[in-house]
């Protein structure tokens, strides 16, 4: 097994947001399921499915830096995937989205960051590619 490698300030701002996502999307949901099921439960069992993709993204991120990218990669076009169908579903068909999940409109309630984080993380991931040693690049 590889060496941990030390992280940046990038990684380690990352790995925060996650896992800040992680535990604000999975509270969210938590609370709207068990209260208010019956008014937007599409827009609820959403925002759970986030809190798992924060959740994956963030161990995904975590093995990245010791060069296992390929499942942070699939992990992060996935939530990449995710806010951009949910945001666009949420402004075109508004009567699908009764109250907002947390990639609804994009992140809006959110400071648009779960628009961003996916992108932050893909640019970083890159990055970590960029770095590795050839041998490393070809295992990843």
């Amino acid at each position: 097994m590889p060496e941990p490698a030390p992280r940046s300030g990038p990684h380690k701002v990352l790995l925060a947001f996650y896992a800040l996502f992680t535990l604000a999307a999975g509270a969210r949901a938590a609370v709207q399921l068990l209260t208010q099921y019956d008014e937007a439960p599409v827009a609820y069992w959403l925002s759970a499915a986030a809190a798992v993709t924060y959740a994956l993204g963030w161990y995904a991120i975590r093995r990245a830096s010791v060069g296992h990218t390929g499942f942070a990669s699939v992990m992060l076009w996935v939530e990449l995937g995710g806010v951009l169908t949910v945001g666009t579903l949420s402004l075109v068909e508004r009567d699908w989205f009764p109250d907002a999940s947390v990639w609804s409109d994009y992140g809006i309630g959110y400071g648009f960051v779960p628009a961003v984080l996916p992108i932050a993380g893909l640019l970083w991931l890159r990055r970590q590619k960029q770095q590795a040693p050839e041998g490393a690049r070809a295992g990843a």
